[in-house]
């Protein structure tokens, strides 16, 4: 999503930036407990987290900046208090295709242990990687979890949820209902043409092309690596399938509401 958007040049957006870890840590610093805490006003508060954005981005010209991390939807309350206008879209996908992503980058990089386990027990099958990775603080089980309370939040009506597969077969008519939903004019993408990589961030982790994006917008069918019965257990966890009563926004295939709740 990051690769298509930012071929808008009034719009920046790229991987997750580092300043939520930021924001979560300065916030901790000048709470309850901290000895910095009496120090700072609730204004200075305010001067300071919005500053860790103004700064971050100082030398970016585009005035639409998406800021791209999965912690923010654990974040919405204080996002919206600092940005009250502010809109989040929230790109998900059946967590058993997300699960089977991550195991090929795993199988694609063998002769390297990647930074994603912790341990060789962590790493030592199919099903213990998996598991990890679905941990209520892990890289799948983290955003998972943060992206549901924020969709049952007070403040859901801020979110837009993309289906993957719903991109990969009509970009045009999704990017169309994203640009309605942010309030921009709409903008004629190239989706035969993108171009996103973070080879040093991807090295780093162990994870060579975790981040390379394919040039071309299009459905790519193949089948599962992960056991059937893995498969199965994670491919019942998309609940924005299925929202109730949340005021979430969802792009849904034709037949389906545009709007949940």
């Amino acid at each position: 999503m990051a690769a298509i958007l930012r071929q808008n040049p009034r719009l920046y957006a790229g991987m997750s930036s580092p300043i939520a870890s930021l924001f979560e840590g300065m916030i901790a610093q000048v709470s309850a407990g901290s000895e910095l805490a009496g120090l700072v006003s609730p204004e200075q508060r305010t001067r300071l987290l919005r500053g860790l954005f103004d700064n971050y981005y100082a030398d970016r010209n585009e005035p639409v900046i998406f800021d791209t991390n999965r912690a923010w939807t654990a974040h919405l309350p204080a996002l919206l208090k600092l940005f009250p206008d502010a809109r989040m879209i929230c790109c998900v996908r059946d967590v058993a295709w997300v699960m089977d992503s991550l195991e090929r980058q795993f199988r694609a990089n063998v002769l390297e242990y990647t930074r994603l386990f912790n341990s060789a027990a962590e790493r030592a099958t199919v099903y213990t990687r998996v598991e990890a990775l679905a941990g209520a603080n892990r890289l799948v089980g983290f955003p998972w979890h943060a992206l549901r309370e924020a969709c049952y939040s007070e403040h859901a009506g801020r979110l837009m949820l993309v289906e993957y597969d719903l991109v990969c077969h009509r970009p045009r008519d999704v990017l169309a209902l994203i640009y309605e939903f942010l309030g921009e004019a709409s903008f004629d993408h190239d989706f035969s043409n993108l171009h996103y990589d973070a080879p040093e961030f991807d090295a780093a982790l162990g994870l060579g092309g975790l981040h390379r994006v394919h040039p071309r917008v299009e459905p790519r069918p193949r089948q599962t690596v992960l056991p059937p019965d893995l498969f199965e257990r994670y491919a019942k966890l998309s609940f924005w399938r299925d929202l109730g009563p949340s005021k979430a926004y969802r792009i849904a295939a034709k037949g389906e509401d545009a709007q949940a709740g």
